[in-house]
């Protein structure tokens, strides 16, 4: 398949100047117990470790769905929806693992900052074929933590 690879080149550089034109963070959770910093007299969590920072592109996989019990603020649980993606990054990035957060920090489009800040669990490792031209990663979106009264 080196034939093939070497046709798609132009298809990787293309995807690169075209598509992947933001800037996306990838972090790893950190697990452990806090520590107690002594200056402070508070508990600090380890600082999640940096995966990749480069170039990259969201790309929305469908319409918000899933919505797994119906809205209401009586009830003891909030809904839950699924907003999935995928994260589109080189090939010669690394391979994020399940549960990393993906963060974007810049965008393209100084317009169109909605993007900016938004965080996802990558729910896969990368994904891996014969034939690649970008790594695929899916995701889902990390949701907003809701007030009381479901607002």
């Amino acid at each position: 398949m080196a034939g093939l690879d070497a046709a798609l080149t132009g298809v990787v550089s293309w995807l690169r100047d075209n598509l992947m034109v933001d800037t996306v963070r990838i972090t790893r959770p950190v697990t452990g117990d806090p520590v107690l910093d002594p200056e402070t007299g508070r508990l600090t969590h380890p600082e999640p470790v940096l995966i990749y920072e480069g170039v990259g592109a969201v790309i929305a996989a469908g319409a918000p769905g899933g919505i797994s019990s119906l809205p209401s603020a009586t009830l003891p649980w909030t809904e839950e929806t699924m907003s999935p993606a995928r994260l589109f990054t080189p090939l010669e990035a690394p391979i994020a693992a399940r549960d990393d957060l993906v963060t974007v920090v810049t965008v393209h489009n100084p317009a169109n900052t909605a993007l900016i800040g938004r965080t996802w669990f990558c729910q896969d490792p990368g994904r891996a074929s014969t034939v690649e031209v970008v790594r695929v990663t899916p995701m889902d979106m990390k949701q907003a933590a809701r007030t009381q009264g479901g607002s």
